[in-house]
């Protein structure tokens, strides 16, 4: 594969916190916030977003940038755009601005992470001349893996090329270079047919090897039994194998540390307007179909199957905003660097606790925007689950973080975004 040139921005000064910090309440907040500080990178440090123009990763650089990390993004643009790194850098000198503090750099380098060449030169640059020699990237957020469930059913080695095969040269390649931080995208489609069963899932419904939990409703200690229950498309098992062979590298090399973050379903958009879901690919995601319909562009949006086990019929899904996410994998970065992770492998859900149906989302949309969206029934599609809702403890207990935008807030900001495109 070949690389585009490296397409470089920066902003000017150096990182700072660039938010006014709540006041902690508890102990455990305190530290959090110690460490937040600690974690962030000196001048010439960066974070390595791969995959960092997309939905989830545009959101996630400005995230960074907001809270005093510089960044580094590779992208291939097969699946966004460009223009999506300027208007990353506009709303994170715009908040910046308003903060009274400088913006964090970036630098955008238009390559494949699978091109090997191009990561190669891309790390080489970052790296010092010192003796020893030591990278400049700190860290590495990755977000380049193919999502969509349908098309990896149709094109199975498609996804186990990229989002296998990818890992493991991309962590080798990381290897060589020491830089052994390293924070995964994953999914709760690691779950499997469990979602259908749980009412809500915990980490410990998925692990890697054997281990002894505390239930606390129940009251007792329980074992996980490595493995997962029924994983029903090839995207949900690439990223069942890729948090499998990193917790095998964690294992043998305890230098490493990695934090896998299991997402429910990321929906709206930042509330500047200047970020959204505008993927190259068709989606089926629920509310870029939406959007398609409140846009003119289709008729009507499908409804995948109407006979669920659900309250209404429709699947319901634990919604996160797409902003409470991005924040999870900074909270997940700043644990990481500080030493507070207990194990060199952590899976974390990064989710809500709360489920809405299809159905339900569809009617708050409609109530924001003031717009009917036509809809039709349609059989289920192949890989799909009737319910998939988070118990999202372990990230509140270990990385300090918690959702804090509702349904209807990822409605409003969407309508807004939308509202901002057509006036441009």
């Amino acid at each position: 594969m070949s690389s585009s040139p490296a397409c470089n921005n920066s902003g000017a000064g150096s990182p700072q916190f660039c938010s006014d910090p709540p006041t902690p309440a508890t102990e455990l907040e305190d530290i959090i916030e110690h460490d937040l500080h600690e974690s962030l990178p000196s001048e010439d440090e960066y974070i390595l977003v791969i995959g960092g123009l997309g939905f989830i990763g545009s959101h996630t650089s400005l995230e960074l940038l907001k809270a005093g990390y510089n960044i580094i993004i590779v992208d291939n643009l097969s699946n966004s755009f460009r223009d999506v790194f300027d208007r990353v850098l506009l709303a994170a000198k715009l908040y910046c601005t308003r903060a009274g503090t400088q913006c964090p750099k970036a630098e955008l380098c238009c390559a494949d992470y699978r091109d090997l060449d191009a990561m190669s030169t891309l790390l080489t640059k970052h790296t010092t001349d010192t003796n020893p020699r030591r990278s400049t990237i700190s860290g590495v957020i990755h977000f380049a893996a193919y999502k969509e469930v349908a098309d990896s059913i149709k094109h199975p080695l498609k996804y186990y090329r990229n989002n296998v095969q990818g890992l493991i040269d991309l962590v080798a390649l990381l290897d060589e270079h020491n830089i052994k931080s390293f924070i995964f995208s994953s999914s709760a489609s690691v779950y499997g047919t469990l979602s259908g069963s749980s009412p809500r899932l915990r980490e410990e419904d998925c692990v890697h090897e054997q281990e002894t939990y505390f239930d606390a409703d129940a009251g007792i200690h329980l074992s996980a039994q490595q493995g997962s229950t029924g994983i029903t498309n090839p995207y949900g098992r690439s990223k069942f194998f890729a948090e499998a062979i990193l917790a095998d590298v964690c294992k043998a090399d305890p230098a490493w540390t990695v934090l896998a973050l299991r997402y429910f379903n990321p929906i709206g958009c930042d509330p500047s307007g200047l970020l959204g879901e505008d993927p190259r690919e068709s989606a089926s995601n629920l509310f870029p179909a939406a959007v398609k319909v409140l846009t003119g562009r289709v008729p009507e949006l499908s409804i995948y199957g109407t006979d669920w086990d659900t309250p209404d019929g429709t699947a319901v899904r634990d919604f996160i905003h797409v902003s409470d996410l991005a924040k999870g994998h900074g909270a997940a970065l700043a644990a990481a660097q500080a030493g507070r992770i207990r194990a060199t492998f952590r899976t974390f859900n990064l989710g809500t606790g709360s489920g809405h149906s299809v159905d339900e989302v569809i009617r708050t949309l409609e109530e924001v925007t003031r717009r009917r969206i036509p809809r039709r029934a349609v059989e289920r599609r192949d890989g799909d689950v009737g319910s998939c809702v988070a118990i999202p403890d372990r990230a509140g207990i270990e990385l300090g973080w918690k959702t804090e935008k509702s349904l209807r807030d990822a409605c409003v900001d969407l309508w807004n975004y939308l509202s901002i495109e057509r006036r441009l």
